[in-house]
């Protein structure tokens, strides 16, 4: 049987999802109703966060293209084969793009997918420039054309315009082009063919996407590189990769070996599993070009080369881009410590933090320090998702503010010790009205504009900016929108370090008192800054409970209630009125969280703190600083 191999690269949102959920219907390998995306956070957020392996065959019965009803075209004696098509769905969010990169190693051609409307984001960017530099031959789908504000002529010039910035080959740069409507499971090569399912996009596939299974390479000795991780509670650890060479039977002795490391290590292979839809069976015998699952080898890791000849070369280790923050985890000490979590100590969160490392190649951690561990990660929302994973398991911990991860290299020039630190480009769609605060603020923040381009009545800035003068930013950005704004950002590397960065400061209302906010004292407070809580809410010293516009930290009280008196004024039972309050995520807390204080997360809440709690100890820090 051939098989072919593809991922579905593209921006946040642009559909990729949607496609491969309509490719897995019309080929029967699922349901109406059955998605990939199955975890309860990408359900909720209605993004991909975690690459997900599928396979269809095509043709097929459900297709309405299988064998016996349909034959090779110009040979009408001969039946037409089936096809294994491995399909790698991957995140469309820059802080995940650690996923993709491993991804696009082990495939033969990337489907590119843009919005009709939107056109090429950043991450379209970046997931583009990596299949490029990997010599893969995108096939480009413009999705979503039956949006009314589509603007199909416009993308496709524009997508041809990022394949000549990123210096594609001739080859490259003559890509083939599909239109789609992914959620109706539509696709045509033009606009103006007939269409009523994907087949012209199936039949592209077949045409433009390497074979990736041959007799040559059946017969060379196996090798097998995991790109993926998997863990099943009865048989451990489970590798997901493709096999470049040769064939690989159940139970066979393998030799698993590391190219940046000298040893070698022995194993045994228990089972195997391939994909067929989106269920795994298992199998005795597997080929070169498959994508397959083994288990049997506890200390595997993504990268490394699975052969059975000990004198074969490992194969090129899998290289991802380098994490841009760090932030530091503690155990709960707070007055409310141990109220809502199952894991609350030290070596639980450890266990919890290793177990992670083994599926989140992205994340670095330092578990050197016996008072907290610290987390190097690609972006807020890539720790953020750690951190939500971790409370809805039971976890209770805190967090510092993250920091950006500087680096110190020496110069060719002058020989002397440069300091780097991480740039994004961030790129801003938005209507015309709004550009100037939307500037203003980001060159306060040392952002530079790139490019400026104008469509009828939004314009599209693209900034570069270092990563520490873009963190807090997102929040200012939808008020200064009123939410018709669009950002989004991609780290573009390492560069020399800019100097300091000016930020609006605002202080923090910090509570001086243990028990539950009332109503009337929030009523009050409410007039000097943001409210993080409502009435009713338990509150202990040192808690955050909003900001202060003035800038500086304010000591307040808000457990204390109005006075009772006999005597009657006419002002005196004044309806109290309280703001809906900012409620604090993950997120946001990671965004307003000042340097001296700590986020509190358990499985059901989000506080933020101050790292001492009394006042006095307050003080006595300063003191010393």
């Amino acid at each position: 049987m051939e098989i072919r191999n593809i991922a579905i690269i593209a921006h946040v949102d642009h559909g990729k999802t949607s496609l491969t959920d309509a490719l897995l219907r019309q080929t029967g390998m699922i349901k109406e109703g059955i998605s990939m995306d199955v975890n309860d956070l990408e359900k909720e957020r209605g993004i991909t966060i975690y690459s997900k392996n599928a396979s269809i065959f095509y043709p097929s019965t459900s297709s309405g293209q299988a064998p016996s009803l349909r034959q090779i075209q110009g040979d009408l004696n001969s039946e037409r084969p089936i096809t294994k098509i491995n399909l790698v769905d991957t995140p469309g969010h820059a802080d995940f793009s650690s996923e993709v990169e491993r991804v696009l190693r082990s495939i033969d051609s990337v489907l590119l997918l843009v919005d009709a409307q939107d056109g090429p984001m950043p991450q379209t960017r970046f997931v583009l420039k990596k299949s490029l530099e990997l010599g893969l031959k995108p096939i480009v789908i413009i999705n979503k054309i039956d949006k009314p504000a589509a603007r199909i002529d416009w993308v496709r010039d524009e997508i041809f315009e990022l394949f000549m910035d990123l210096g594609a080959s001739d080859e490259q740069i003559n890509f083939t082009t599909v239109y789609t409507i992914a959620k109706n499971g539509i696709a045509k090569l033009n606009l103006s063919d007939e269409s009523n399912d994907l087949t012209p996009l199936l039949e592209t596939i077949l045409k433009n996407v390497p074979i990736a299974s041959s007799d040559e390479l059946s017969q060379k000795s196996f090798k097998f590189q995991p790109f993926n991780l998997a863990y099943d509670d009865f048989i451990g650890r489970l590798a997901i990769g493709r096999i470049y060479q040769g064939v690989i039977k159940s139970g066979s002795n393998v030799f698993i070996k590391n190219q940046l490391l000298s040893d070698i290590r022995a194993g045994k292979i228990t089972k195997m599993f391939s994909f067929s839809g989106l269920e795994r069976q298992e199998v005795s015998e597997a080929g070169a070009g498959d994508i397959i699952m083994i288990a049997g080898l506890p200390d595997i890791f993504i990268g490394e080369t699975i052969c059975i000849d000990s004198s074969e070369d490992a194969l090129p280790a899998i290289s991802i881009d380098e994490p841009t923050i760090s932030l530091n985890f503690f155990v709960n000490n707070s007055p409310f410590a141990g109220r809502e979590g199952k894991f609350v100590t030290g070596r639980q969160i450890r266990e919890r933090l290793k177990k992670e490392l083994e599926v989140n190649v992205g994340l670095k951690i330092d578990f050197s320090s016996n008072e907290y561990f610290k987390v190097h990660g690609r972006g807020e929302l890539h720790i953020a998702i750690l951190l939500e994973n971790m409370r809805r398991e039971g976890y209770e911990l805190q967090v510092s503010q993250p920091r950006v991860i500087f680096k110190e290299t020496h110069s060719t020039s002058s020989g002397q010790i440069v300091k780097l630190e991480p740039f994004e480009e961030v790129t801003i769609d938005t209507p015309s009205e709004m550009m100037g605060a939307i500037i203003e603020k980001l060159s306060k923040r040392k952002g530079r504009i790139i490019s400026i381009k104008t469509e009828e009545n939004y314009n599209r800035i693209i900034f570069e900016i270092p990563t520490r003068g873009f963190f807090g930013y997102r929040g200012e950005f939808v008020i200064d929108t009123r939410g018709e704004g669009i950002i989004c950002s991609q780290v573009v590397g390492f560069r020399p370090y800019i100097g300091e960065i000016e930020h609006r400061d605002t202080g923090s209302m910090v509570s001086m008192a243990n028990g539950k906010a009332l109503g009337f004292s929030l009523w009050n407070l409410q007039e000097r800054g943001v409210l993080y809580i409502g009435a009713s809410t338990e509150v202990y010293e040192g808690m955050v409970i909003g900001n202060a516009l003035k800038g500086y930290d304010m000591s307040v009280n808000p457990t204390k209630g109005k006075k009772l008196t006999n005597m009657r004024s006419k002002g005196a039972d004044e309806a109290i009125t309280l703001i809906p309050f900012f409620e604090l995520t993950i997120e946001r807390g990671l965004e307003v969280m000042r340097k001296d204080e700590y986020l509190e997360i358990t499985p059901k809440s989000v506080r933020l703190r101050k790292q001492f709690l009394t006042e006095m100890d307050r003080i006595r820090s300063n003191r010393q600083k």
